[in-house]
């Protein structure tokens, strides 16, 4: 069955939606995931992250990116809009097997854009009124926003290292700041992968063929990024004690030759995807407290969140802070000091502190 041409007519409706809609989890919920990357942390990672300053810095970026969709300015909205999900149906649409897609993020894009143009058919038409920052020609772009964030930390990391060693207080608190930035700037994008409505088309409600009478609600979106963490009374606090310490992830060599943390991140991405059907039963069910499980549209919030809705988002929330504290231990375990920094500094320090000269025989 060709899924896109069933979706034509609610598509074009959800083209219509404000780039704000298409958020995951509120800022709250970002928080929770870089909160709880910090607490999965081993104690061999630099502890410059634990100090308060650090720590509420790298919390407080976990909001950055929904803040710079706040702007009007069209190259950011192209830039950093579709960095924020990947509709994986879309990928298959396209002819492309999720699970073998490039690694580098134009590679990918051009055989996105040219399996689209063979499967025209697939794809609804696109209103270029409702296009100004072309953003609906895309998948989303996920897991290469989290792959090029990990190599920047590695190299931050890199440099951080050869700073330690040899320079300046200044040189280094700088540094360190950087990591902090890196850290936090990141987590978002992988806190939005753990939201499953961010690795499938339907996002603002079911659409297309129904036969299990899904919700097509476009509320559920925005109730499952914060509306029930909110009125769960979800907290960092009471998932902590759940982490698990963070491991190093295993980066071996693919016979393809595609980076390993691509893979490893598309790997986590596809285990999101495979939890969109079981949300929808959760709130088919009435279990996520919305109200809208009753009456198919918004009204009045009054039913509780069950427990197993509760348990559903915490383990997402987990999840996705148990992904973002290995990616970050992993960046700190592989990035080798900077050869070409040290080599500088070298230079530098020898140039401060000339060899006496010999003494005339």
């Amino acid at each position: 069955m060709n899924t896109s041409r069933c979706l034509r007519p609610v598509i074009l409706a959800l083209l219509l939606l404000p780039a704000a809609a298409l958020r995951a989890w509120d800022y709250e919920g970002h928080r929770i995931v870089n909160q709880l990357a910090l607490k999965s942390l081993p104690a061999d990672f630099p502890g410059f992250v634990h100090a308060p300053d650090a720590a509420e810095r790298i919390a407080f970026l976990a909001g950055e990116p929904d803040r710079w969709r706040n702007t009007t300015d069209l190259p950011i909205a192209n830039y950093n809009g579709v960095d924020h999900y990947l509709d994986m149906e879309e990928v298959n649409e396209a002819g492309l097997d999720p699970r073998t897609i490039p690694s580098q993020r134009y590679q990918f894009a051009l055989e996105f854009a040219a399996g689209r143009a063979a499967h025209a058919a697939n794809f609804q038409a696109i209103d270029p009124t409702k296009n100004a920052d072309h953003s609906r020609e895309w998948p989303g772009f996920a897991p290469w926003a989290i792959a090029e964030y990990y190599g920047k930390l590695k190299s931050a990391f890199s440099y951080l290292k050869v700073f330690r060693e040899l320079g300046t207080p200044a040189e280094v608190a700088n540094a360190e700041a950087n990591v902090i930035y890196l850290m936090g700037i990141m987590g978002h994008y992988v806190g939005d992968c753990a939201q499953p409505l961010h690795a499938t088309i339907y996002h603002h409600g079911w659409v297309g063929a129904n036969p299990n009478g899904y919700t097509t609600w476009t509320g559920i979106h925005a109730w499952i990024d914060g509306g029930i963490i909110a009125k769960a009374g979800i907290k960092t606090e009471a998932i902590a004690p759940r982490v698990t310490p963070a491991q190093a992830i295993t980066l071996l060599p693919q016979d393809d030759e595609r980076d390993p943390l691509f893979v490893a991140t598309m790997d986590y991405i596809l285990g999101t995807q495979k939890l969109v059907e079981p949300l929808y039963q959760l709130e088919k069910a009435g279990k996520l407290g919305d109200e809208n499980a009753k009456n198919r549209k918004p009204g009045p919030d009054h039913d509780p969140v069950s427990v197993e809705g509760t348990a559903f988002i915490e383990a997402q929330l987990l999840r996705g802070g148990e992904m973002l504290g290995s990616i970050w231990l992993t960046a700190w375990h592989n990035a080798p000091p900077d050869k070409f920094l040290r080599a500088n500094l070298l230079k530098r320090q020898a140039a401060s502190h000339p060899a006496p000269a010999k003494a005339a025989p």
